[in-house]
């Protein structure tokens, strides 16, 4: 491992326990809210894009296409938030040394399970697509863009893991940089391959994967530029798995991914039920998830940040400095959250029409799912603080009961209540899924009373 000298540590590290907890909150967050709308962008380009150029059955294979990338993503999302969290606490304690055995151990552990599962993915797609109930009329369509995805199976996880060193150490500007470039990428691509080229579904999957390789590749070199600045040289020696730091990271690791598994796999399984509705529900519900990202992206910010302060603040013994970034984090979020539930009141047909154009689709949006939709806000809003403050103090097991409550109980529970046992068909489905986004508030709630966060990490060596 290199060595730093401690000036330099300030290009990229970076104190989040002193200061204006709101201001540093909010300066922290900005560019992972920016973030998060460029990748959001990312992901609503190509739905656009097919939707007004090929039509229905275009936007509901990439629906369900992006669904199946769910299955992929998850492992990755488990395992860099929780290195993001062990980053921060090794700042907070001052512990530079652990960072680099970190990065080595992350670049080992999910560079090996993308190929891993990029293999499973592709041996199995065909029957989760079965799973899924994937109409046979768009089944060709949905193929072509999941199978495409999955080789950028590399570049997803390898950009997740650069952005969670680079979030664990107080950068949140470059991950922006890093999403940005591949936003530009997919969008100039996705305008060619689906435009003039006419590669449908095809084209912007492949438009994704491009851009997903030039930002990962962007990301990559940043950190070998900083090479000294974490304690890690990139020689091949170097990319194995350390055991100072293994035993924390999948302590905290893995009731993390079951939790993204069990939240996945739950949604997965309440969308093969509406799936059975036909094409232009699979389209409503597809825009609907992208209308909810939207708000999505600074409860996604909030918590992000909220979780890095909160995970430095305890490493550093700064435990006053916690309930006031949970305060803060709340009402930062609600007032975002209150004005885009206006606009989806006032004006649904137009959102909706962003992404579609046909009459039964804005029809079915407008007249069933628009309640809905306030749930799921109420639920964009309560979950950052929840989340900030039980992934910052990389409590695993409280963790893993969230996904199981939120996940299984009732995601599954609640929808398969209404939407079967109440015979309110789809719309019970909807509903179960968007009651149950508001769960975590309630647990998170209960340990903020509680003063357990306080306790050390578990499985720290």
């Amino acid at each position: 491992m290199t060595q730093a000298n401690p000036g330099a540590r300030k290009e990229i590290i970076r104190d989040l326990t002193t200061g204006s907890v709101p201001k540093t909150l909010l300066r922290f967050a900005m560019p992972l809210f920016l973030s998060g709308l460029l990748q959001m962008v990312y992901n609503m380009v190509d739905m656009i894009v097919v939707g007004q150029m090929v039509g229905t059955e275009g936007l509901s294979a990439v629906s369900i296409g992006g669904e199946m990338m769910m299955l992929i993503t998850f492992i990755a999302m488990g395992f860099s938030n929780a290195g993001q969290i062990l980053i921060s606490r090794f700042v907070g304690e001052k512990r530079y040394d652990h960072i680099g055995e970190m990065v080595g151990t992350l670049f080992t552990l999910l560079m090996s399970l993308a190929i891993l599962i990029m293999g499973i993915f592709l041996l199995t797609y065909q029957d989760i697509m079965a799973w899924l109930n994937t109409p046979q009329s768009i089944w060709e369509y949905t193929r072509l863009y999941s199978v495409t995805c999955i080789y950028g199976a590399v570049f997803i996880y390898g950009y997740n893991l650069v952005s969670a060193i680079l979030r664990g150490m107080g950068d949140s500007k470059h991950p922006f940089l890093f999403i940005a470039i591949a936003s530009v990428i997919n969008l100039a691509l996705d305008l060619l391959f689906v435009g003039p080229l006419h590669m449908g579904p095809l084209g912007a999957a492949l438009a994704t994967v491009i851009g997903q390789a030039v930002s990962f590749l962007f990301a990559l070199t940043l950190l070998y530029l900083h090479r000294a600045q974490i304690h890690f040289d990139f020689k091949p020696r170097h990319f194995r798995i350390y055991p100072s730091v293994i035993r924390p990271l999948l302590s905290l690791g893995i009731p993390m991914v079951i939790q993204s598994a069990a939240i996945t796999f739950s949604m997965l399984f309440v969308n093969s039920y509406i799936n059975q509705y036909g094409e232009v529900h699979i389209a409503v519900t597809g825009i609907a998830r992208k209308l909810e990202s939207m708000i999505s992206v600074v409860s996604q910010a909030i918590s992000a940040a909220g979780g890095a302060m909160i995970s430095q603040a305890l490493g550093a013994k700064k435990t006053e400095r916690v309930p006031r970034i949970v305060g803060h984090a709340l009402w930062i979020v609600a007032i975002p959250s209150a004005i885009f539930a206006l606009i989806t009141l006032i004006r649904p047909e137009w959102l909706f029409g962003i992404f579609s154009q046909d009459p039964a689709v804005i029809a079915v949006a407008v007249q069933q799912y628009v309640p809905v939709a306030m749930i799921q806000y109420l639920g964009c809003t309560l979950r950052p603080p929840a989340f900030a403050l039980i992934n910052g103090s990389g409590n695993s097991r409280l963790n893993l009961a969230v996904a199981l409550l939120d996940g299984v109980a009732c995601r599954i529970g609640l929808s398969l209540l209404l939407g079967v046992t109440f015979s309110l068909g789809i719309t019970g489905f909807w509903y179960g899924n968007a009651i149950s986004g508001c769960v975590p508030f309630l647990v998170g709630f209960a340990f903020l009373l509680s003063g357990c966060w306080k306790k050390p990490l578990r499985g720290r060596s």
